[in-house]
């Protein structure tokens, strides 16, 4: 039988070897962390010199191609877009769009068509916002489901056009969404037509409503056009009702970054339609290049010609010397998108307004995007009618 003096001495030895194992591991465990701050050290240190941030700069590490995550768009983007704009209406012709498809021979590989238009039309009732149907405002242009279907199994991409502010149908419908003049009454462009606020997050949502409807319909990008405030009309009448969450300057981008957080996840990309001289210079109409970048994959520049005045880049007439207007025109944009991914896409005049419109001048202008190193480029013409040898233009050699 052990004697309590016994149990005491063997309690205090295990007692004692029981603190010299705690010591061991704290020791192993001190050992250890000196180790790894090290190493983490001798990363960031890596980092540092890799990428050149300074003590108080933020270290981000490029994950390997292995790991990176995967694009989440559904369609890849041509190599180069060569494309046409197509309205809602046509679309109702028997045959049209079979016509468009089959300029892929051409070297067309991208088409543009209405999904909202200047008129505030949508251009089918499947999927269109509550609102839109509550006004009539969506027609049965197409069936938008049926269309991503044929113009995919051609091989063919697929943008969607939603002019956002002009809006003559909900501006009329719902005044409180609408511009207003000095008396209260609407306002209107010199065409008589009614435009939504800009500010309005209403308006916002509504139109990124139409958006989503098309992006769940199978489209492969969304274009906001008419993203902008009002340029012709009596602007100083102009009065916007409610309060301005953020200056002119800053309402464009704030949009697009809106419509980005919503479109992004449907996996479509994001577009946005601007004027010609919007990277030259500030017009007045809330468009900036450089921080509507930071939210859209692509900038279209709508950089036309004969919209050019006199005098314009020191060329005595824009409008007689089309690529060398283009020319000068992006590389403004060019500028002003540095350091952004956001891709460059100019829309180009295949119209005739002051003279006509040749092959010739179709391709200087296409040749000209080319050299300013653009993702490729869209013809416009209001009524569908396309210079169709212009979009197999030779690249140079």
């Amino acid at each position: 039988m052990a004697t309590a003096s016994n149990i005491e001495y063997g309690e205090a030895r295990r007692v004692r070897r029981e603190a010299r194992r705690r010591q061991v591991r704290r020791r192993r465990l001190a050992a250890f962390g000196v180790l790894a701050a090290l190493s983490v050290a001798a990363v960031l240190g890596l980092v540092q010199l890799v990428t050149g941030a300074g003590a108080a700069g933020t270290v981000s590490l490029t994950p390997v191609r292995s790991a990176a995550v995967v694009s989440p768009f559904r369609a890849p983007l041509p190599e180069e877009i060569r494309g046409v704009h197509v309205t809602g209406p046509l679309m109702t012709l028997t045959g049209k769009l079979d016509s468009f498809l089959a300029m892929k021979k051409d070297g067309l590989n991208t088409i543009e068509l209405d999904v909202k238009d200047e008129t505030g039309n949508v251009a089918f009732v499947k999927g269109a916002p509550a609102l839109a149907l509550r006004d009539h405002a969506a027609r049965r242009y197409y069936d938008p489901a049926e269309v991503v279907r044929k113009v995919h199994k051609a091989g063919v991409y697929l943008i969607g056009r939603v002019v956002s502010f002009e809006d003559p149908i909900t501006s009329v419908a719902h005044p409180e969404l609408a511009i207003h003049r000095s008396d209260g009454s609407l306002w209107r462009t010199n065409g008589g037509l009614g435009w939504l606020n800009p500010y309005s997050r209403a308006v916002w949502k509504y139109d990124v409503d139409v958006a989503v409807a098309a992006a769940k319909a199978g489209f492969d990008e969304i274009q906001f056009d008419y993203v902008r405030f009002p340029s012709d009309g009596d602007i100083s009448q102009i009065r916007y009702p409610g309060k301005h969450a953020q200056p002119m300057g800053w309402t464009v981008p704030m949009f697009a970054k809106y419509a980005q957080g919503r479109l992004k996840p449907l996996g479509v990309r994001i577009s946005v339609d601007v004027f010609g001289l919007s990277a030259t210079r500030n017009l007045g109409i809330g468009q900036f290049p450089s921080r509507i970048a930071r939210y859209v994959d692509a900038i279209y520049p709508m950089v036309y010609p004969s919209h050019y005045v006199s005098g314009e880049y020191n060329i005595i007439d824009p409008d007689s010397r089309p690529g060398t207007t283009v020319a000068y025109s992006l590389r403004d944009f060019r500028n002003a998108v540095r350091g952004h991914s956001t891709k460059l896409i100019p829309w180009l005049q295949d119209f005739s307004l002051r003279r006509t419109y040749t092959l010739a001048d179709v391709q200087d202008q296409i040749q000209a995007a080319r050299l300013e190193h653009t993702k490729g480029f869209m013809l416009w013409n209001a009524t569908g009618l396309y210079t169709v040898k212009a979009l197999s233009t030779p690249a140079f050699r």
